[in-house]
């Protein structure tokens, strides 16, 4: 038996250790790097790790949990590997700790594994399981759309929907798209780019364009699901900032049987023309404590792009509020006296 602080692991044989280390080691200097009082190295199939046994002992059920994924053909990345690591709980019991790390895995898919990547991802993946409308709020870069993608992608692969659709308000069109040439997938392409993409990343070319024609992924103007009841579906609504208060009301209101509803975007960034109120800061308070809803809000301890996008995220939340309070010490100051 291994004593405290000291762990040796056995790389099994018939398995490249740099599926499980990574490229020069890559997924071990992350471990490092995130347990700074370890210290971790491969050697003749084997990786041994020293140092304070608390640490020790994560880095150990990490290190099993990478060769069980390298095992299955899905080696973790440096990049999953030290985010893996930053999320564990170092005060929590090492087997507890590491117990939910294969239940982050959101899709398989092309070769690839997504997972939600932060505690904030994964919470709003298990809202997506356990309720009917679900809204996804945060920043740019937070995953809100990705993982929505993911899930529903999921859920038609396995059977639990017939159908995704998707959609998004073109606010740039005021949506009247008839101007515009070409079928309609060609008039919203540009709005539903974003959408195109994470499909790519998660469903095969040839497959896309078959599910696309068969009708069994629809992308569409908000503005076309007037009149529709959506029954046996998931539907992602992004960029739900953008939505006036009827279009928010118009589109929840086509939730069938059996289907999934899922809302996302950033508050921040509201494009709608004059003074209009976004749909989705109206619904917060609407529907806030209604049973079968969820309400999931990402901030920038979520961003996954660069880690410059959370500190300038904070940035202007903090400019905001500065902001905020010089107005409304403005505002008290304007405010006539009463002369007695």
């Amino acid at each position: 038996m291994s004593a405290p602080g000291h762990r040796v692991i056995d790389i099994p044989e018939g398995l490249d250790p740099t599926e499980v280390c990574g490229v020069d080691d890559a997924c071990l200097r992350a471990l490092e790097d995130v347990f700074t009082d370890i210290e971790i190295w491969a050697r003749s199939g084997r990786i041994t790790i020293d140092g304070a046994p608390v640490g020790v002992g994560i880095a150990a059920d990490i290190v099993s949990e990478m060769i069980a994924e390298a095992r299955k053909g899905a080696p973790l990345s440096a990049q999953a590997v030290r985010e893996a690591a930053e999320i564990l709980n170092p005060t929590a019991k090492a087997a507890e700790a590491v117990a939910g790390l294969g239940q982050w895995e959101v899709l398989r898919a092309r070769g690839n594994v997504i997972r939600a990547k932060t505690a904030g991802q994964k919470a709003y993946c298990d809202a997506i399981d356990a309720n009917s409308v679900i809204f996804g709020i945060g920043p740019a870069g937070t995953g809100k759309t990705y993982m929505a993608m993911a899930k529903a992608v999921g859920a038609l692969m396995s059977g639990q929907v017939t159908r995704i659709i998707l959609t998004r308000p073109a606010v740039e069109a005021g949506e009247s798209l008839g101007f515009l040439p070409g079928s309609l997938t060609d008039k919203i392409d540009p709005y539903l780019r974003p959408l195109y993409d994470a499909l790519r990343d998660m469903v095969d070319p040839a497959d896309l364009a078959n599910l696309m024609e068969s009708g069994a992924i629809e992308v569409a103007p908000l503005a076309y699901m007037r009149g529709r009841t959506l029954n046996d579906a998931f539907i992602v609504l992004d960029e739900a900032q953008n939505t006036t208060i009827q279009q928010m009301k118009m589109f929840l209101t086509r939730l069938g049987f059996r289907s999934t509803m899922v809302v996302t975007g950033d508050i921040s960034q509201i494009d709608l023309p004059g003074s209009q109120t976004s749909g989705l800061n109206h619904v917060r308070r609407v529907l806030d404590g209604v049973e079968g809803i969820a309400m999931c809000y990402l901030t920038s301890a979520d961003v996954v792009r660069n880690e410059l996008v959370g500190r300038i995220i904070d940035a202007y939340e903090n400019y905001e509020a500065r902001r905020e309070r010089v107005n409304a010490y403005q505002r008290r100051s304007a405010r006539p006296r009463r002369i007695r």
